[in-house]
């Protein structure tokens, strides 16, 4: 099915145009629910510290989880104590929930649970972003709030909007769902605030990302484990659960890896140890950090992943503190004007 969706969608299948009065229905849909905030007829909520939204306008992975990564480790050092919250995409959460570290991707969603597993930050997941925003900021006094996901979420008031690109992929055909990947109209990306290019060439006014990959770790390993070596000239069975698996493959063969075989999952898809041990055979199993969170707790002990860092440009770490400083100062006025 997902072969079917990437053909109409990125490779010009003329099934697009049978789902094109679809997209039509879903255009109508989202253009009534944007105007019901625009009139005030539904409200947002605007938050007493800077809220940035890291979001795209497609479905599926574009790198939105390296970019909050890499904004976290931002903000933290330049002086700032940012929170991030999240929807816990394919958990079902009542309320709001806590993401603590070592939380599985079971409980939490598989990016939640990468993201405090890397960086320790304090994050809140839960269905409706306005509740996990006052709860993190409740719990944690975090100073600014990173929204993981949730462009098209317009309840939750938003400082700064940042669109990340699928720079091989790009917007695809250019139409709305199920026609085509997009969740709005490219339209939408003249109205946020930084656009990002993950892994293409970036257009006029976007900031250029690249996916730097890092060392190969085992699985199963702990903050403890460090007596252990990876072959990379052994062949090997590569496997990824994200939103474009050809770039993790493509990258892969770049670094000199041999792969005997290459499995591409649905995001955020679920797994199981025979499932992934009948694939790997006897052979390495090498497999996206996201992947590796939702199999530590029946890894086996040839079962690898890689990790990778998002690399920005200068101009834009000045650009995007020079905006938060900006906003920041105008709440904190707004805050003491209030008291």
């Amino acid at each position: 099915m997902q072969a079917l969706v990437n053909k109409i969608w990125y490779q010009g299948h003329s099934l697009r145009w049978l789902l094109l009065p679809l997209s039509g229905v879903f255009a109508v849909i989202t253009y009534v629910r944007r105007a019901l905030f625009r009139l005030g007829f539904k409200l947002q909520t605007a938050m007493p510290v800077p809220v940035i939204v890291v979001g795209n306008i497609t479905v599926g992975g574009s790198g939105k989880t390296p970019t909050v990564i890499y904004l976290i480790e931002l903000l933290r050092q330049h002086g700032f104590h940012p929170g991030v919250i999240s929807r816990g995409y394919g958990v079902d959460i009542q309320g709001v929930k806590t993401v603590n570290l070592g939380a599985s991707a079971v409980e939490v969603g598989d990016e939640p649970a990468m993201i405090v597993a890397r960086t320790q930050v304090p994050m809140v997941v839960g269905a409706k972003r306005v509740d996990a925003a006052n709860a993190l900021i409740a719990e944690f006094g975090v100073d600014v709030i990173i929204c993981d996901d949730g462009l098209q979420h317009y309840a939750l008031g938003r400082d700064i909007e940042l669109v990340v690109i699928d720079g091989q992929r790009g917007l695809g055909n250019g139409l709305l769902l199920p026609a085509g990947p997009l969740r709005e109209g490219a339209w939408r990306l003249d109205a946020v605030d930084f656009i990002v290019c993950n892994g293409g060439p970036a257009a006029k006014g976007q900031f250029e990302m690249q996916l730097a990959p890092t060392e190969v770790k085992p699985v199963k390993c702990d903050a403890n484990c460090s007596n252990y070596s990876f072959d990379k000239s052994q062949p090997l069975v590569a496997m990824a659960g994200i939103g474009n698996p050809a770039r993790f493959f493509e990258s892969l063969r770049a670094q000199g890896y041999q792969l005997a075989l290459c499995q591409g999952f649905d995001d955020h898809q679920a797994y199981d140890k025979t499932q992934l041990r009948d694939l790997a055979q006897d052979l390495p199993l090498l497999m996206t950090e996201k992947d590796a969170v939702k199999c530590r707790d029946f890894a086996q002990e040839n079962w690898w992943y890689l990790a990778v860092n998002a690399k920005l440009s200068p101009q834009f770490d000045e650009q995007l503190l020079a905006r938060l400083r900006e906003v920041a100062a105008a709440k904190q006025g707004n805050f003491h004007g209030i008291r």
